[in-house]
């Protein structure tokens, strides 16, 4: 089996058709048919089922598929470092982060890492489920999320639970005191990111569900960012983690909850069974030193 057999597949995978995945590939429609054709008979697998509208992927062919993309994307990330280690003489350490992290800790651990002449650090804005993904692909080292996703190949250990805060439209009278749960529900939210989940929007939605409050929930946007700037707008309110405080907005306050013990996870993610190098036990030396600062009370 080579590279290209994976690349043909997944176009024909994506494609459904062989006449679109050929022109796709810049190659003529019969090798790409031989070409998958061996694959199954080396796989032993049917990996498509054929009709007379196109293809449709066997539930072989759609496992093989996933794993595919892991593959390619493994090779492509680890074609990348090597020609950016060639270039620089640098070791690559990739770090994945969903954006509520990253008015905490993680900018200075960054720092610190960085004090390494021979690192670079490369971040990627990433959801918890793309993290894990990115782990198993090799296209991150070290993720940082909200959400707990079992998966046999990557180990989630949780560094410390955030105190959950209220961002709402500077002069609402909800600014007048420290709002409860309840109070919050009869008021339009803003929840982040949209999309399917498991997600931050599900969590802080599941912070009302289980305190039998009903939500009206207006809004569900992409980013942090765009959340606070519908609260700047007098559109509702969010729920954000504690450390977002530090990221100032006009029009937008922070106020601490009147409930006691409304938390959000800050979990770390790694690849499960790899002996950690040198560049990974100087991160996790520096990443414990800060979550020690930071359940001492010595924030951040």
């Amino acid at each position: 089996m080579e590279l290209r057999h994976l690349r043909y597949f997944m176009a024909v995978a994506e494609e459904q058709n062989f006449t679109r995945a050929a022109k796709q590939l810049f190659i003529a429609q019969p090798p790409l048919t031989r070409a998958i054709k061996q694959l199954e008979e080396e796989i032993g697998v049917e990996l498509f089922i054929r009709k007379s509208r196109g293809l449709e992927l066997t539930t072989g062919g759609r496992y093989f598929l996933e794993q595919a993309r892991q593959i390619l994307d493994k090779v492509n990330a680890t074609v990348n470092d090597t020609r950016r280690i060639a270039q620089h003489r640098k070791t690559v350490f990739s770090i994945g982060f969903v954006p509520s992290v990253f008015y905490g800790q993680l900018p200075l651990m960054v720092r610190r890492l960085r004090r390494n002449k021979n690192l670079e650090i490369v971040l990627h804005e990433l959801k918890t489920r793309e993290q894990v993904d990115a782990l198993k692909a090799g296209k991150i080292d070290i993720g940082f999320g909200r959400i707990r996703i079992e998966d046999p190949d990557v180990d989630q250990e949780l560094l410390f639970d955030e105190p959950m805060i209220a961002a709402i439209p500077a002069g609402n009278p909800l600014t007048h005191h420290r709002p409860s749960m309840k109070e919050l529900s009869a008021w339009p939210m803003i929840t982040f990111p949209s999309g399917p989940g498991p997600n931050f929007s599900d969590l802080t939605q599941g912070l009302f569900h289980r305190r039998g409050l009903r939500l009206n929930v207006i809004q569900q946007v992409n980013d942090l960012q765009t959340a606070l700037s519908l609260v700047a707008s007098d559109m509702g309110f969010t729920l954000v983690p504690e450390q977002v405080r530090r990221l100032h907005r006009e029009g937008v306050e922070y106020m601490p909850l009147d409930d006691d013990n409304i938390t959000v996870p800050v979990i770390a993610c790694r690849r499960r069974g790899e002996n950690p190098n040198a560049v990974m036990r100087l991160a996790n030396t520096i990443l414990d030193g800060l979550v020690e600062n930071r359940l001492t009370g010595r924030y951040p």
